[in-house]
């Protein structure tokens, strides 16, 4: 199955076959608009050259990868600090998954253990857990016993919740509109405390 997110074709493609550069834009998909967090994984394949593997990353001298992210137009809005979560992200996959991110929902029993996994990578945590294995199970086709359920409300079929469910334009506009909801009902109930 191959992404189809509004992003440059080549960037859904690195996404769809690269489960590292699919983890790595999981990861930047933080304080940015979507389309930067999903395009920085083939922008910085277009940087270096290559594909980068995690053993590379993770063998990265820092400085010069933090480089790279700041190059304009940087990869992120906090290039350097992302550069070492990245790294730290590459030598997790490299030192506990031999090297394979798809290992990390690959060999995972089942929906809790994958949420569990993907929860103690840098800059996952509980709630981007679960996205991901929504956007797994949604869009990839990975599908262990319990995703649904371990992915929350995210896994619901037909929502617009998330990154999980951005197959294009009208998508991507559905899930901005219930971002937005949801924060104005946060206002509102933060203006309605005592």
């Amino acid at each position: 199955m191959t992404l189809a997110m509004p992003i440059e074709p080549a960037a859904n493609e690195l996404l769809s076959r690269d489960p590292f550069a699919l983890l790595l834009a999981m990861m930047l998909d933080q304080q940015v608009p979507f389309e930067k967090a999903f395009g920085s994984p083939y922008e910085l394949t277009r940087r270096l050259g290559h594909e980068p593997t995690a053993q590379e990353l993770a063998d990265f001298d820092p400085d010069a990868l933090a480089d790279i992210f700041a190059a304009r137009p940087a990869l992120h809005r906090f290039p350097r600090a992302m550069a070492g979560r990245a790294q730290e992200l590459a030598r997790i996959i490299a030192d506990k998954y031999d090297c394979d991110a798809g290992a990390v929902w690959a060999t995972a029993r089942d929906g809790a253990e994958l949420r569990a996994r993907l929860a103690e990578l840098p800059g996952f945590g509980a709630y981007k857990a679960q996205i991901t294995i929504a956007l797994l199970g949604k869009q990839l086709g990975v599908t262990p016993p319990g995703w649904r359920e371990a992915a929350g409300h995210f896994g619901e079929e037909g929502s617009h919740y998330s990154v999980a469910d951005i197959a294009g334009e009208d998508s991507l506009l559905k899930v901005r509109s219930y971002k937005k909801q949801q924060k104005q009902l946060s206002k509102e109930r933060a203006a309605a405390r005592p």
